[in-house]
């Protein structure tokens, strides 16, 4: 387990860019472009909920560093489940986590992932590089579509394994933009394609968080058989609203993060 949360976020960082070379531009483009500077707001990390690889094996990484965990959120038509986990220090960045409810899956899929996870050393899942490890097993890319065709998140963990599914820009922390629709432009603006579903910006001030994303980038993946290109990860925004007591909302909100898991869906 990192010791340092700075670190452990520096590599998570590094094998995030290497598959969304969109969020690194946009990071450019915010920081050298806009003169701004750039604060995470969270990451998304995903799994199947299968020893040894379930959602309490990677929140442990995050414990181990003085996180506590906040809220629960339930996906049911996506058969996921999540939670999120806040640092006692405000500067932290959130980690949301979802996982794969596998028994409530096609015996096709369940079978196909307990292959996968069997393939999983246990000793890795506790090791320093866990997080940012990428994929641990072999896979082919008819395995893929067929998955495909009932889960795109169980694709996406086959195709991708273990690593940030997205980072999220604070834009409470940005200087010359206030609003989701100002990002969303500046995005369209550098040739980005915003995830439209359920609207371009999801949620609200009743919300307490308002949050867009771009589509996931499409990068090669090396199956057993064969290269193919594939979503890989998106850049998301958030903007949160003070609650009563006058500090900024640090949940989630389930209805607009049911839309924003689909910035992973092959557009068109």
């Amino acid at each position: 387990m990192h010791t340092d949360r700075a670190s452990l976020f520096q590599h998570l960082w590094q094998s995030y860019r290497e598959v969304t070379p969109s969020a690194e531009e946009i990071h450019r483009i915010l920081g050298a472009e806009e003169g701004q500077a750039i604060v995470n707001d969270h990451i998304a990390l995903r799994t199947f909920n299968l020893p040894p690889v379930g959602l309490d094996a990677l929140a442990e990484h995050f414990l181990s560093l003085g996180y506590r965990q906040g809220g629960e959120y339930h996906f049911e038509a996506k058969k996921l489940y999540a939670r999120h986990y806040e640092h006692p220090d405000p500067d932290a960045p959130k980690v949301f986590i979802s996982e794969l409810l596998v028994e409530q899956c096609s015996p096709a899929l369940q079978a196909i992932v307990k292959d996968l996870v069997a393939q999983v050393s246990p000793d890795s899942v506790t090791a320093d590089n866990f997080l940012y490890s990428g994929r641990h097993w072999e896979v082919d890319y008819q395995t893929y579509r067929t998955l495909l065709e009932e889960s795109e998140y169980a694709a996406w963990m086959a195709a991708w394994g273990y690593r940030a599914n997205h980072f999220t820009v604070s834009i409470n922390h940005l200087t010359q933009f206030h609003t989701v629709p100002e990002i969303n432009q500046l995005l369209k603006n550098h040739g980005y394609t915003v995830n439209a579903s359920g609207g371009e910006v999801k949620g609200s001030p009743d919300d307490l968080l308002e949050q867009s994303s771009t589509m996931a980038d499409r990068m090669p993946v090396r199956f057993s058989d064969r290269e193919e290109t594939v979503p890989s990860c998106f850049y998301e925004f958030a903007l949160r609203y003070p609650t009563a007591d006058g500090t900024l909302y640090s949940g989630f909100v389930a209805a607009s993060a049911d839309k924003i898991f689909e910035s992973t869906n092959a557009a068109g």
